[in-house]
């Protein structure tokens, strides 16, 4: 007889501890769900969600089921979001599908100086609207208005079909690429203790430098606080981050300002025993951040590096918006073979996070083990093409209730009642985020 064929979703979390050297697991990859994770496509979003969210618990050690409901919520969390029972408004009107003469522009505009940028470059007025874009883009063509808005380091792609070939040759890379820099020199600090002992909080006493923005890698480091990680996120102090962004991924955090090239932040460093990269890869050489520059520095790192597009292409920044757009997701999610779709949840993004905390925490059992120093990469490219290669259907699955209510959250953050998604993992609550840069730079 022929052994049973795994899901999907039992098939990439089977791949991703093979990836973490985990295949001497005593653990059950095969977790069905009660009933499919309730985001409807027709690519693989719901078996992408459930492996994601399963394999970070299965490495944390909880052994409980998710609540596939649960699961939903939380990669939808911006659709739950409420400041003082005020939804926020999360999209730019500079972000969206544009028509051009010939085709589709998708643009991301959320950030006021990414929205600067593509008004210039499409010769707009600071105060341009909507319309104004729309109208824009609709005289150019697809090449022309991607064109004009990159070359003012504005964010636009074209919106294209999938190309096959090229997705295979991303799947044959890993989808987390592990690599140990100094495998020959064993400096790395190695810890007695191992990890995944107390359920409530196998990553108490870790030390986890958060360097991220924009869903993905706050994400993966919310999901490491709420594993008893003490973690900082570090900003520069010109670069403000929209307030709902941060009370959205910023559970269980400590947030402050800090120049990365003051003496602080390299005390900080020193001390830490992750380190968490979102910026484009030539944005952190040019601070002397890359993973390489890191664990030469401080040897025992581990470093986990997400990107949008991959190392291949270090200066080009994306949002999961984009990388949908560019890689033929939007075209395969169409309404009506038409107008471009997109994914029921910026899917992409959460995955990755979950995924990246699914290494840490593997990594870092590895340098208890092992020492030296570890680094991972993924991005959303590689996560993209993942998903492309799952089974998919030919309509998505009709639409679920999900009470959202009871799987959300309120907070008192600084005198503000703010709801938001409650955790995706069982049995654990969020604590809950802190205002945006109101804590000291010290661990």
């Amino acid at each position: 007889m022929h052994p049973p064929i795994p899901s999907p979703s039992a098939a990439l979390v089977e791949r991703v501890f093979s990836e973490l050297g985990l295949t001497d697991q005593k653990v059950d990859l095969d977790v069905v769900p009660p009933h499919p994770v309730p985001l409807p496509s027709r690519l693989a979003t719901a078996d992408l969600a459930w492996a994601s969210v399963c394999a970070v618990g299965l490495v944390a050690g909880i052994r409980e089921r998710p609540d596939p409901d649960r699961i939903s919520t939380a990669y939808r969390s911006d659709r739950v979001l409420a400041v003082d029972g005020i939804a926020p408004d999360v999209w730019s009107a500079h972000s969206g599908f544009w028509r051009s003469a010939d085709g589709w522009v998708r643009t991301h505009g959320n950030y006021p100086h990414h929205a600067q940028r593509l008004l210039t470059g499409l010769g707009l007025d600071p105060g341009a609207s909507g319309d104004d874009v729309r109208e824009a883009i609709l005289e150019c063509t697809t090449t022309e208005a991607v064109g004009l808005i990159t070359a003012e380091r504005g964010l636009a792609v074209p919106v294209l079909g999938e190309d096959p070939h090229l997705d295979a040759r991303w799947r044959s890379a890993p989808l987390l690429d592990v690599t140990r820099p100094d495998a020959v020199d064993n400096r790395g600090r190695l810890r007695s203790t191992p990890l995944a002992q107390d359920r409530g909080a196998p990553l108490a006493g870790i030390r986890i430098l958060d360097l991220t923005r924009v869903i993905a890698g706050p994400v993966c480091t919310r999901t490491l606080a709420l594993l008893g990680a003490d973690v900082l996120r570090v900003d520069p102090p010109d670069l403000p981050e929209p307030e709902w962004q941060h009370l959205d991924t910023g559970h269980g955090k400590r947030t402050t300002l800090l120049e990365a090239r003051s003496e602080r932040f390299r005390e900080l460093l020193a001390a830490a025993d992750v380190v968490v990269l979102g910026y484009r890869p030539s944005s952190l050489d040019h601070l002397g951040l890359s993973a390489s520059a890191l664990t030469e520095r401080y040897p025992g790192l581990v470093i986990a590096q997400l990107s949008a597009w991959g190392m291949d292409e270090p200066d080009r920044a994306g949002f999961d918006s984009l990388v949908q757009a560019a890689s033929g997701i939007s075209l395969i999610e169409s309404p009506d073979g038409d107008r471009p779709g997109a994914l029921p949840a910026q899917a992409l993004d959460h995955s990755a996070g979950y995924l990246l905390a699914t290494a840490v925490i593997a990594l870092l059992e590895r340098r208890r083990r092992e020492g030296g120093s570890w680094t991972v990469r993924t991005s959303l490219r590689r996560v993209a093409a993942e998903l492309l290669g799952m089974p998919r259907a030919d309509e998505p699955e009709p639409p679920r209730e999900v009470d959202t209510g009871a799987h959300s959250t309120t907070f008192d953050v600084a005198g503000r009642k703010v709801t938001t998604a409650s955790a995706a993992l069982p049995g654990l609550e969020f604590a809950a985020p802190h205002r945006w840069g109101s804590d000291q730079p010290r661990w």
